[in-house]
């Protein structure tokens, strides 16, 4: 191994390491418990009572970290299939940097912003919505 290819891999590392501490914060604090998050509620669900695109994401990650996937659906289901995208566009990343050159993926493609912003959009509405079925997706 070179040292031009251990630098360039020094990001991807720091990145897992703040993940793991990220993932260790969010285990050791159990969002999912009655004793309460020790992070502040989500300023949009305290100001205006709707949940944002991200609420539930702490308690979709501590259920994940805990193999539970019908709870991480529950908390936040639009994160939970964002996963592999974030997955695959991390590891291309990780990939390019690896290898020196640019490694293509999905969030690089023509219509991928335009995509994700209706996709965000849409579960904005849709989880906040106050009838069946759309008001069980309320984290």
């Amino acid at each position: 191994m070179t040292a031009t290819r251990l630098k360039a891999m020094l990001p991807p590392a720091a990145s897992v390491v703040v993940a793991i501490a990220i993932a260790t914060v969010v285990v050791a604090a159990d969002p999912t418990s009655e004793a309460g998050f020790p992070l502040p509620p989500c300023p949009l669900k305290l100001l205006f009572g709707i949940d944002c695109p991200g609420c539930g994401a702490a308690r979709m990650i501590y259920s994940l970290l805990h193999g539970d996937l019908p709870a991480a659906v529950h908390y936040n289901a639009a994160a939970v299939l964002f996963v592999p995208f974030f997955l695959w566009t991390w590891g291309g990343w990780a990939w390019g940097r690896w290898r020196g050159r640019q490694v293509r993926t999905w969030e690089q493609w023509r219509w991928s912003p335009h995509v994700a912003l209706v996709l965000i959009a849409v579960w904005s509405v849709a989880r906040n919505l106050p009838f069946e079925p759309f008001s069980s997706l309320r984290a």
